[in-house]
């Protein structure tokens, strides 16, 4: 039992990631329940798979709808008018909030695009009495048969798969 201990901190303190400290649980108790160091491994390493890829794509989900509300806010403004935005997940973290503004638009032949500048605050809705940093970007936006949509490839769009 000691070595088992002893393995589970050796793996622990390597870990850098929610996945990996999932995987060395789950391969630690395997490893201490069935006696056999290869089980543990095996467990622990496919454990560590799963939550890593359950982890990026609740990321990835969270990101189209964050720039779902962004696009929606900026396809309503005029250029120069700041907007609110904002995201309630239905899990109770990784809220998001912000404003933008349409600083111009592109109009050609190819697409109707818009660039703006988004802010993302920091500070949660229930801390209004605390004075929060708020982080500016600049991004494109580009209006197809659906809407307006973020026109960068990466994340926005599905075609990239697992390279996302």
């Amino acid at each position: 039992m000691r070595l088992a201990v002893l393995a589970a901190a050796l793996v622990l303190g390597g870990c850098s990631s929610a996945s990996d400290l999932i995987g060395a649980a789950t391969g630690t108790a395997a490893a201490a329940g069935s006696g056999n160091p290869a089980v543990g491994i095996a467990v622990g390493v496919g454990t560590r798979a799963v939550a890593d890829w359950s982890l990026r794509h609740v990321s990835r989900r969270w990101h189209r709808t964050e720039q779902a509300a962004i696009a929606a806010a900026a396809a309503a403004a005029p250029p120069g008018e700041a907007r609110p935005w904002q995201v309630r997940h239905s899990l109770p973290i990784g809220d998001k909030q912000g404003e933008v503004v349409v600083l111009r638009e592109i109009d050609t032949p190819l697409a109707a695009c818009r660039e703006v500048a988004f802010s993302v605050d920091e500070a949660k809705p229930a801390q209004a009495g605390k004075a929060g940093a708020r982080a500016w970007y600049l991004t494109s936006l580009c209006r197809d048969d659906t809407g307006w949509a973020w026109a960068s490839a990466e994340p926005a769009t599905g075609r990239w798969g697992s390279l996302q």
